[in-house]
C-alpha cells in the first residue's frame, strides 16, 4: 500500500476525557448557541460577526486577540454577536503548505496530528474559559468534528468541501449553525443542494458507525466569491448577488433563509484591506432593502493583531502566516461601522 500507518489517533471520547469541558463552560456555550440560533430564526435582530485570524497559528497571540475582541464585544453586544474564528485546520489548493495547528501544533516542526488534536482542543477551550467566547472553526475533516463540537457555536464547510457527500451528511447531524460556502466555481446550485442536504435527515456511515441524523435546520449559505475557468475573480457580495441568492432560496423548500458574507477570499481577491469596503457595501445593501436586512445574517472577516501576512520563519507575533488579515485598528473601525449601521436599521 501507499500509506504508512504512523500512529493510532485518540478517539474523541478519550480527548474529551483528557481535556474536559466543565459544566460551567458547557452552560455558557449552550447559552451562546441559542443566541446564534435566534439570529438565524429571525427571533433576534442582532448581527453575527465571525472574525479572527486566517489560521490559529500560536495560542498566545490568538488568546491576546480574543481578549481584545472581548472588550469590544461588550460595547456592541446589544447589536452584534461576535464569534471568534479559531481556524485550526487549513485547506490547501494543491495540498502544499501549512495545514494548520491540527497538523502542525508548532508551525516550524513536522506534522504530528496526535499532538495537534490535543493542541486545538486546548486552544478552543482556553478561548472559552478566558473570554466566554464559544468559537467557530472549519470542518475540513468530518471525522474530527467531535474533538471540538462541544465547544464550537458555529461550523463552516469550505468551498472545496461543499460538494463532498460526507461533509453534507455530517452537517445534517451538527446541532449548531453550519455555513456552506459556495464552491470555487461559484455555482450557487451546488451550495443550495448542500444546504438542502444539511437540513434534512440521513442514514450514513460516520466514524465506523451506522448513524442517523436529524437534519440541521440552521444550515445556511456563505458567499465567498469564485474564480472562472479563465482564472477571473468573480465577487458575489453585491446587491444583485444577494437578491439572486434570496430568490433562489425562495424557490426551494429550505428553513430559515440566511446568508453570511465572507469579505475575504475571492470576494476581496485576497486584498485584505478591501474587507472594510466590502463590509460597508453589504451593510448598505441591508439598509436599502428590508428583504436583505432579514436575509443577510452576518459577515465573516479575517483579522489579527497585525495586518498583512508573513512567513513562518519571520517570527512576527500576531501576524498571519497564511492569508493576509486586517490589523487591530482596522478591526475596531470595521466593528464600529457595522454597529452604526445596525443602529440605523434595527427597530
Amino acid at each position: 500500500m501507499g500509506f504508512e500507518f504512523r500512529r493510532k489517533l485518540p478517539s474523541s471520547a478519550e480527548i474529551r476525557e483528557q481535556i474536559p469541558l466543565s459544566a460551567e463552560l458547557a452552560e455558557i456555550k449552550a447559552e451562546r448557541d441559542e443566541e446564534v440560533k435566534a439570529i438565524f430564526r429571525g427571533d433576534s435582530k442582532r448581527f453575527l460577526l465571525i472574525i479572527g485570524p486566517c489560521s490559529a497559528d500560536h495560542p498566545d497571540p490568538v488568546l491576546e486577540y480574543c481578549g481584545k475582541l472581548k472588550e469590544v464585544a461588550e460595547q456592541v453586544k446589544d447589536r452584534i454577536m461576535i464569534i471568534p474564528r479559531i481556524y485550526t485546520n487549513k485547506p490547501r489548493t494543491t495540498g502544499e503548505g501549512y495545514k494548520g495547528m491540527l497538523h502542525q501544533p508548532d508551525p516550524e516542526k513536522g506534522a504530528n496530528v496526535a499532538d495537534g488534536i490535543a493542541a486545538i482542543r486546548k486552544l478552543h477551550l482556553a478561548v472559552l474559559k478566558e473570554t466566554g467566547f464559544s468559537t467557530a472553526d472549519e470542518m475540513l475533516y468530518p471525522d474530527n468534528l467531535r474533538y471540538l463540537s462541544d465547544i464550537m457555536s458555529y461550523v463552516a464547510v469550505g468551498a472545496r468541501s461543499v460538494e463532498n457527500q460526507q461533509h453534507r451528511l455530517v452537517a445534517s447531524g451538527i446541532d449548531v449553525p453550519t455555513g456552506m460556502k459556495n464552491p470555487t466555481s461559484g455555482d450557487l446550485g451546488v451550495m443550495l443542494n448542500s444546504i438542502y442536504a444539511g437540513q434534512h435527515p440521513h442514514d450514513f456511515i460516520f466514524r465506523e458507525w451506522e448513524v442517523k441524523s436529524d437534519g440541521n435546520p440552521y444550515t445556511h449559505a456563505i458567499l465567498r466569491g469564485s474564480q472562472s475557468k479563465h482564472g477571473q475573480i468573480m465577487p458575489n457580495y453585491h446587491y444583485e448577488d444577494l437578491k439572486l441568492l434570496l430568490n433562489l432560496y425562495n424557490e426551494r423548500e429550505l428553513e430559515y433563509p440566511a446568508v453570511v458574507v465572507d469579505t475575504n477570499h475571492c470576494n476581496s481577491a485576497k486584498k485584505y484591506k478591501e474587507q472594510l469596503r466590502i463590509a460597508q457595501e453589504v451593510m448598505h445593501s441591508r439598509k436599502y432593502s428590508p428583504e436583505l436586512n432579514n436575509f443577510v445574517k452576518g459577515l465573516m472577516v479575517e483579522s489579527y493583531l497585525l495586518e498583512g501576512s508573513c512567513k513562518v520563519e519571520e517570527h512576527i507575533y500576531g501576524k498571519s502566516i497564511t492569508d493576509p488579515c486586517i490589523g487591530w485598528e482596522d478591526t475596531e473601525r470595521l466593528i464600529s461601522m457595522i454597529y452604526d449601521y445596525m443602529q440605523q436599521t434595527t427597530v
